[in-house]
């Protein structure tokens, strides 16, 4: 039954944005699937409105069915859209590329797939106001500086001249909002557009949509699978299930007095800052025993892009040292652009170190070629933090978490089967799913394919990228318990690399913060988080969206 206050919604004569009936579906084996059912929706001129969900809810096919950029078979099949008094959802695609960017901005969900990879970031930047003639040439290069740094990029002049593959994951969404905020739109939809960036820079963007919101009468339709963000930054609160709006309303009253019962599983998935977790399960190896990992003064510069003046190389990663011993929880944390996936990548021996050494189980590796280094392969795996680019879209399921087993031939076809079976078994998926292609999957479900063909190898340590970042509460907390109970009966080590410290603190054993490539502050989790010794650290901490609203 859908749970719409209907006193709390804003009414439509006063609304910017008017969503009434909207009902969107896709081609499926048995005809259309509806993503979207009926969903009535209003934002007014400066509001921010979120709109949470779980993974598959239909969050961000009702953003697309608005912005006019369903992907392909996509098809909206009732309802309307009104955005200023106009209907958008008979126009042509010629006057939805005039509203779009000048009128409507939007910041797409994934950075990987929404920036050119052949373009300078500050000319896709410089090209909203280009298209809209809203600048010149010369003017729209240096509003495109201007704009990266109002989203917290460092050296934004330096960064305007890289292409996107030279920035992290964090920094390409800032490039993506610089991008929908550049022609002052009156409109941002903006699809988890927070989710791979760090808490400080979520908090600097969710600052400046707030002051956008404030100050020029901006709406904000806030997309987002985190609801300390929604909790901290939106005036109200519209509930997905199934297609559906089950709730919508004031902020504080879906919080505190939710009368939707996905909303409440919602809100118990949320992991809680005023309770002090129990220590994290499965105590690491004693003290006298030769650590799994040990990394000494690990350095990696990276060349920046030739300029008149100017540095030539940026040091990334700058003389850090760990250590991880097995059965034992590490994370990583601190900004985007600290040195976190740089280092990570180091280890995995995917990239090689300007200085330093690196040791897996006594064994110096740092410079480990051939045989040597297809045999660190097999006992350290990675799962990436993207599902959507990192599984092989063309193999079906059976096919991609068995790679590994092919590459390295181990066992015979029947046995890789079987192997398989027991895996997609072991990460909880059903049994059919060896048949399917990851296109036919929720993001929930292929970051457990991604766990299974990490795990296919039985590696000694597997290097988690931010694994959990776009995954909703509830499978985010269902990927954790995942991650810890295979922990528990295998005895993996994890490096842990994420923004997300509310994640960090329930997993990790121990955690390193980073910033700007050094090792700033390290030491267990509990006694790290309760009492920072680091101004960063408590910087970070005491970013963390929701802490006060969701207790």
């Amino acid at each position: 039954m859908t749970m719409v206050r209907e006193s709390d919604s804003v009414q439509t004569d006063s609304a910017l944005l008017s969503v009434r009936g909207l009902t969107v579906s896709y081609p499926s084996r048995a005809g259309r699937a509806e993503a979207a059912r009926g969903v009535d929706l209003d934002i007014a001129a400066g509001e921010i409105v979120a709109l949470v969900g779980e993974s598959g809810s239909g969050k961000s096919s009702t953003a697309h069915a608005i912005t006019g950029l369903l992907p392909p078979g996509g098809r909206v099949d009732a309802g309307r859209v009104t955005f200023g008094g106009r209907e958008l959802t008979g126009l042509a695609e010629r006057e939805l590329r005039a509203l779009r960017g000048a009128h409507i901005g939007l910041v797409p969900q994934d950075p990987a797939v929404s920036l050119n990879p052949v373009r300078r970031v500050g000319t896709q930047v410089a090209e909203v106001l280009r298209i809209h003639r809203l600048a010149s040439r010369r003017d729209a290069r240096e509003r495109a500086v201007e704009l990266l740094e109002l989203v917290g990029l460092p050296e934004p002049r330096t960064q305007a001249r890289r292409h996107p593959h030279e920035l992290s994951g964090g920094m390409r969404q800032r490039v993506l909002i610089a991008i929908a905020m550049a022609a002052g739109p009156r409109l941002i939809v903006a699809d988890e557009p927070t989710s791979a960036l760090d808490v400080t820079v979520q908090q600097s963007i969710l600052d400046h949509f707030q002051s956008l919101a404030r100050d020029t009468g901006t709406a904000v339709l806030l997309v987002t699978h985190d609801l300390g963000v929604a909790a901290d930054r939106a005036d109200r609160i519209a509930v997905m299930a199934d297609g559906r709006i089950v709730e919508q309303g004031p902020t504080a009253q879906v919080l505190t007095a939710p009368a939707a019962a996905r909303t409440r599983r919602l809100l118990d998935a949320v992991p809680r800052w005023d309770v002090r977790p129990a220590p994290v399960s499965g105590s690491p190896a004693a003290a006298g025993v030769t650590p799994l990992l040990e990394v000494e003064h690990l350095t990696k510069d990276f060349p920046l892009p030739r300029s008149g003046a100017g540095p030539r190389t940026v040091r990334a990663v700058d003389d850090v040292a760990l250590t991880l011993r097995r059965g034992e929880t590490l994370a990583l944390v601190g900004e985007s652009g600290s040195g976190k996936t740089t280092t990570a990548r180091l280890i995995l021996r995917l990239l090689a170190p300007t200085a330093g050494r690196i040791r897996v189980d006594g064994d110096d590796v740092t410079e480990a070629t051939g045989s040597r280094l297809r045999a660190l392969r097999r006992r350290i795996q990675l799962i990436h933090q993207n599902p959507y680019a990192s599984l092989d879209p063309r193999q079906d399921i059976a096919d991609i978490v068995a790679e590994p087993l092919r590459a390295f031939r181990v066992g015979d076809s029947a046995a890789r089967a079987d192997r398989v079976r027991d895996l997609l078994d072991h990460v909880a998926l059903p049994s059919d799913v060896g048949t399917r292609r990851p296109a036919e999957l929720s993001g929930g479900q292929r970051q457990r394919v991604a766990i299974a063909r990490a795990l296919t190898l039985s590696p000694e340590l597997v290097i988690c990228d931010e694994p959990v970042s776009a995954l909703d509460v509830a499978v985010q907390a269902q990927i954790l318990d995942l991650l810890t109970t295979l922990q528990k009966e295998t005895g993996v080590a994890y490096l842990f690399v994420s923004h997300d410290l509310a994640v960090v603190r329930r997993i990790a054993h121990r955690v390193a913060v980073l910033r700007s490539g050094r090792l700033v502050e390290s030491g267990p989790t509990g006694d790290v988080f309760a009492a920072p010794s680091h101004p960063y650290t408590r910087a970070l901490l005491d970013a963390v969206p929701g802490r006060a609203r969701i207790a």
